[in-house]
């Protein structure tokens, strides 16, 4: 008869998918998440996260999930941090007034493994654990984050944004300004019917994402090049956290990290997609001009980093300092 194996061999085959894990407490985790359901980051990301931890548990964690039409994206932190809810989905952006520094992880390169490995990821989670939550994810969507719609061609000449409004939330509003834009702050949903009516001219957004919401009827024209890196973050009540047993821990934590190195290739093939469907639909490439388009990569990474110093101080700068010294930002 041959010998069982150590209980630890045996958790590390489990993390390997190479064995179910061990029989785990049964659990329905209260979730909120930042977007609707049909939305393609609650898709790709969220709805994934919930259905692998289903399976790897064997039934054991259930979700009970909420959106934005029980507590709006913006108000969603403070009921998690506070033990309300046990999970949220969302982008660090919503929350940016009581923390920036998981938003300064926009302008860290979206490669998840460095990310970790320099222990850029470890500093975020040391930092959100003294607010009440722990990082089990941070998905980057996509090797490149972000673009521009709009309703006309951009400028031809720098400042390309020039006598424009446009949507976007604090951490575009530096480089808004820099490109000559004034910035409106409104939430996703808002953005059709404020690009309809004139209330803005243009909207800054992931590459994913734009026809789910169709502003293709209501805006002409992408912008390229895309910049920036996008991450969205799956937190934990710490709390709530602690109370699992080491065993669900590690599930958990494995489901999420299994997420993040997915994540990047299929984001990549979402937005390639999306941008084909989007010319298919009529929308048409308008250029930055190579003077902005030069500094667009530089432009994002100080705004990103100037929000997150302002708020942050030197958290931010200690933040900065390691993602610097890893090649992961500049």
């Amino acid at each position: 008869m041959k010998p069982l194996l150590p209980r630890r061999r045996l958790l590390g085959a489990a993390a390997l998918g190479l064995l179910p894990w061990p029989a785990l407490a049964q659990r329905e985790l209260r979730a909120l998440n930042a977007f609707a359901p049909s939305f393609v980051f609650s898709r790709e990301i969220a709805q994934v996260f919930f259905d692998n931890v289903r399976k790897a548990s064997g039934g054991a964690f259930g979700f009970k999930v909420g959106g934005p039409d029980v507590v709006p994206f913006a108000e969603q932190f403070q009921p998690t941090a506070a033990g309300a809810f046990d999970l949220l989905f969302t982008h660090p952006a919503y929350h940016s007034g009581t923390t920036a520094i998981g938003l300064a992880m926009d302008a860290v390169a979206a490669d998840p493994a460095r990310r970790r490995a320099s222990g850029v990821v470890d500093l975020v989670d040391r930092h959100y654990q003294k607010l009440g939550l722990k990082v089990l994810g941070v998905v980057p969507t996509g090797s490149r984050g972000f673009q521009y719609i709009s309703k006309t061609p951009l400028k031809a000449a720098s400042p390309s944004l020039a006598g424009l409004k446009v949507r976007g939330t604090v951490s575009y509003h530096p480089m808004i300004k820099a490109l000559g834009g004034s910035p409106v702050v409104m939430g996703g949903g808002e953005v059709y019917s404020a690009l309809e009516k004139g209330v803005i001219d243009a909207a800054a957004w992931g590459l994913t994402g734009v026809l789910d919401f169709k502003w293709n009827e209501v805006a002409k024209y992408y912008a390229r090049p895309a910049f920036g890196q996008a991450s969205l973050y799956i937190f934990m009540n710490l709390a709530s956290w602690r109370g699992l047993d080491t065993d669900a821990q590690k599930l958990l934590a494995e489901e999420a990290r299994k997420l993040e190195l997915a994540s990047v290739k299929r984001f990549d093939e979402l937005a390639a997609a999306e941008l084909e469907e989007m010319k298919k639909r009529g929308m048409q490439e308008t250029a930055f001009p190579a003077a902005d388009a030069q500094r667009l990569e530089t432009l994002w990474a100080q705004s990103v980093w100037e929000i997150a110093r302002a708020k942050n101080g030197a958290d931010a700068d200690a933040m900065r300092s390691l993602a610097v010294a890893h090649g992961l930002s500049q």
